[in-house]
């Protein structure tokens, strides 16, 4: 029976979705310390996707690939629990700064010394920028075939995948080869609950930082169970021309953040009547808020 190796490019964002007046800093910049840090969730509708083919063929395995600080491991070990093998932190200072030219650049280089795989999956764009470029630009940079906008993989054999794309006036079947990568919406299936005998089998997995950080007698425990080891990559791991890395290898420039926060001075209660709805229809035309 055919089996894949499956890499799937996950993100560790601020949770935007909550915005509030201190999200921001003076200097234009995300305040991260204000807002909680979670995986990305078009990630999370790409990792279930993956864990449909390995639902399908229970031989393949499901690799998390990251980049960012060390909190980073945090959405690896979310991967885990929900079904992905392993992880892999790629986390270095020369990395800081980063736009999405540089941030598929440095992943590129990373799957390209994690050898031969079957398919990249990764969510169609990260809630903190909006881009939806990483993952085109990565495969770009590996030549392979990309298929963006994925709703559903339909089918998947020893030739190919076939997969739904949601597109904005329709919806398109696509056939592609291996090796490719796929980028999902979130309209695709959300990516299922953890699992409990994961939790138990990865609670303690780490990177070799979080190892040290700890400060305990782990030595045994992670000899014994290599599957508790996340990899932990800088650029000294990985082959990379630095010209391209960070702020140097980032051509894209921010000159201006305005920080509006919407929020409402003034709450008028509606009586369920055609005349009170003709009045307020009246006021929202007059005052130009509608038509």
């Amino acid at each position: 029976m055919k089996t894949f190796k499956i890499i799937v490019l996950a993100k560790q964002v601020p949770d935007t979705r909550n915005v509030g007046k201190d999200a921001m800093k003076a200097d234009g910049t995300v305040n991260r310390a204000a807002l909680p840090a979670i995986f990305n969730p078009e990630d999370l509708n790409a990792l279930e996707q993956a864990l449909r083919i390995k639902d399908q063929f229970p031989e393949s395995t499901i690799t998390i690939l990251t980049m960012g600080p060390g909190r980073a491991s945090d959405i690896i070990r979310e991967g885990m629990f929900r079904g992905a093998d392993d992880g892999i932190l790629l986390t270095d200072r020369a990395f800081a700064g980063s736009d999405t030219l540089a941030t598929s650049y440095a992943i590129s280089r990373a799957i390209a010394k994690l050898g031969k795989f079957d398919l990249i999956v990764c969510g169609r764009q990260a809630i903190d920028g909006d881009t939806a470029q990483v993952g085109p630009q990565v495969a770009e940079k590996l030549n392979l075939p990309q298929i963006t906008y994925v709703e559903e993989i339909t089918a998947i054999d020893q030739k190919g995948i076939t997969l739904k794309r949601r597109l904005e006036n329709g919806v398109e079947v696509v056939k592609a080869p291996f090796p490719s990568v796929i980028t999902v919406t979130g309209s695709a299936a959300p990516c299922r609950a953890r699992n409990a005998r994961l939790i138990m089998k990865y609670k303690h997995a780490k990177t070799v930082s979080e190892r040290q950080a700890a400060n305990e007698d782990y030595l045994s425990l992670y000899s014994d169970r290599p599957y508790l080891n996340i990899q932990e990559w800088t650029v000294n791991e990985v082959e990379v021309d630095f010209a391209q890395l960070g702020l140097t290898g980032s051509p894209t420039k921010v000159k201006k953040i305005d920080n509006v926060v919407l929020q409402a001075k003034d709450a008028r209660k509606v009586e369920a009547t055609d005349a009170e709805i003709n009045l307020l229809m009246k006021e929202l035309i007059d005052s130009h808020a509608i038509g």
